[in-house]
């Protein structure tokens, strides 16, 4: 048996797929032939790289662009081309003419683009092809595996990825009669296992292989959820092989700055305590599972070695919080050239920023998504508003890049919440800002998904943009979206009360990183000096000395008011002192403060060691 695993526009252009990547290995132990492709550098090479860029990361995800272009290509003329143009992409997301005519002249390469992979792979070489799908490359997939299909009826089609986990495999299935098998979730057993049976002597018996999806006759039969991989160790190493032969072979595979994967875990270990509200990012499988630190430093050895990788980019959901004493150590010890992109949640010590940092750790992903206590206690987020800018300020401090999203539109979320925001937002306009801003989906797999009702979600049907993309009744759409439209219970229908927050928002993205800062620096004599460089026409400084200095700087973590005197020696400062000199810090704002807690926001300039760790 042979098997030809298959990426297709819009995958990245920037980094190998990693279920593919660990699918080929996993075959190749159990005997079985696998080549891969990326035909994405094939489709990027006639529209042009920027483009295909273009495509796959500026424009709105749920505006579904990137899958629409091939929707002529696999249905014909059915679906309205031009509804799709004015209802979902002028009217929803306010596209403009030239950006049309861009995705316009796009779509007139994609019938080259299928006829060139139907008669440049010699298809009837191999037994199985399968399609990874993650975002939008579902419509691109089934294009081309029809067309496999007709050409090579004997050839068996296998589709995987999270467009494919659970009933969204099972309908798609019903749906296209040439697709043969869907693995639903971890595949790393049930794909082998599927291959063995089909090759056996014995005859094929599926229906004893969890996570899979099969037609029986006519009939589509499901086996139920996976097995849960709990053993990661014992996961071969990815195999990126192919795509760097692809990838070298492009004309659009030097445009952008390479970026291999690594996992280290599954599933989330805050979800399985407190699954945020709105998340579906962990499919129906939340268990939390990690590598061992020795695995891991064995594999980005590995990945360094045979490929000159200096970026990875942890695919994690969450950090395995045992990494702060068993591998990032290592990582620091070991200094081994490569930086490290990695998912954290919000409420980390100063230490274990500092930790990340020696690590070789420079952008993180982090959970911050509010600066309101009370919609993030709404949303399950485990951490408040005071310790979200607390990440923000230590990551500034060791020159880490933090990604993150600023979400509105929460079931029970107040005017209050958006009012108590905007000081905050003024405050650390010199910290990392959020990437994007925007208002809540409802994904699958979420709680809001789960139990819309229980959260004041109303009328939940398929994002707008699935019907252009899938010719059938909402009640099957229902069954293959990801992402859903809701209406609120309470019949709110705009977002008024979060404007004056959100345009904050939007004008801290605009001006960052123009800002200069707000530092503080500890002088020989015992003193702190507090430089506020926010606003450039109006520089000063604030010199802190005695209990002023030593209040300030225990409140460079979160701090409560009550007992603060205390537990730093100052007994005898009156409160009424102290609540003073709070007041005056907050008014010039070098302290924030939320309730009774209370955050001192000047920076502690970048530690020489740490730059020197990166070198």
């Amino acid at each position: 048996m042979r098997v030809l695993l298959v990426s297709m526009p819009y995958g990245a252009l920037d980094r190998p797929a990693l279920g593919i990547s660990l699918l080929k290995p996993g075959l190749r132990r159990a005997g079985i032939a696998c080549d891969v492709r990326y035909l994405t550098f094939a489709f990027a090479d006639l529209i042009g790289a920027e483009e295909y860029d273009w495509i796959s990361t500026d424009l709105p995800l749920t505006a579904f662009a990137g899958d629409w272009l091939f929707t002529r290509s696999l249905y014909g003329d059915v679906l309205n081309g031009d509804d799709y143009l004015e209802s979902v992409l002028r009217s929803t997301w306010m596209v403009g003419e030239q950006d049309l005519a861009r995705l316009a002249r796009a779509r007139e390469q994609v019938e080259p683009f299928l006829d060139a992979c139907l008669t440049g792979i010699q298809w009837n070489q191999y037994d199985v092809v399968g399609f990874t799908c993650t975002f939008e490359q579902n419509v691109a997939s089934l294009a081309l595996a029809k067309r496999i299909k007709e050409a090579h009826p004997r050839l068996l089609i296998a589709f995987g990825g999270a467009n494919w986990e659970g009933e969204m495999g099972q309908e798609l299935h019903r749906s296209f009669p040439f697709v043969d098998i869907v693995c639903s979730g971890e595949a790393d057993e049930s794909f082998p296992a599927v291959l063995s049976s089909l090759s056996s002597r014995r005859g094929a018996d599926l229906r004893a292989i969890p996570g899979i999806v099969y037609r029986d006759g006519r009939e589509t039969v499901s086996t139920g959820p996976p097995c849960v991989v709990t053993k990661l160790d014992e996961l071969p190493y990815p195999d990126f092989d192919d795509f760097f032969r692809d990838r070298a072979e492009a004309a659009s595979g030097g445009g952008c700055e390479l970026t291999l994967a690594l996992e280290t875990a599954r599933g989330c270990w805050w979800g399985a305590k407190a699954h945020c509200t709105f998340c579906g990012l962990n499919g129906a499988i939340m268990a939390f599972r990690s590598k061992s630190a020795e695995r891991v430093l064995a594999e980005v050895r590995f990945l360094r070695d045979r490929h000159g990788t200096e970026r990875i980019l942890v695919v994690d959901n969450i950090l395995d919080m045992h990494y702060f004493k068993t591998l990032l150590p290592h990582l620091s010890a070991e200094r081994l050239g490569v930086r490290f992109a990695w998912e954290t949640k919000a409420n980390l010590s100063h230490d274990q920023v500092r930790t990340l940092a020696e690590a070789g750790v420079d952008h993180v992903g982090a959970g911050i998504e509010s600066l309101s206590d009370h919609v993030l206690g709404l949303i399950r987020k485990g951490t408040s508003a005071l310790r979200n800018i607390q990440l923000l300020k230590w990551c500034r401090e060791f020159d880490i890049h933090v990604e993150w999203n600023f979400l509105a539109g929460f079931p029970g979320e107040e005017d209050s919440d958006y009012e108590g925001m905007l000081p905050l937002i003024e405050a650390v306009s010199f910290l990392q800002p959020p990437a994007a801003w925007g208002l809540i989906r409802l994904d699958r797999f979420s709680p809001y998904h789960s139990d819309p009702g229980a959260y004041g979600m109303t009328n939940v049907r398929p994002a707008m943009g699935y019907r252009y993309l899938y010719p059938f009744a909402s009640e099957r759409l229902s069954r293959i979206a990801y992402h859903f439209d809701f209406d609120y219970a309470d019949g709110r229908g705009t977002l008024d009360h979060a404007a004056p927050a959100l345009e904050g928002i939007a004008n801290w993205m605009a001006a960052y990183p123009n800002r200069h800062g707000l530092w503080l620096e500890h002088c020989d004599n015992g003193t702190l000096k507090v430089i506020d460089e926010r606003r450039a026409h109006r520089p000063c400084e604030v010199t802190l000395d005695g209990w002023q200095a030593t209040l300030y700087l225990a409140c460079d973590s979160v701090r409560k008011l009550p007992g603060l005197l205390r537990e730093q020696g100052l007994a005898h400062v009156s409160s009424h002192a102290a609540e003073k000199f709070i007041e005056e810090c907050t008014e010039r704002q070098l302290i924030a403060r939320v309730g009774d807690e209370l955050l001192a926001l000047a920076v502690t300039r970048p530690p020489r060691t740490i730059r020197r760790a990166r070198q």
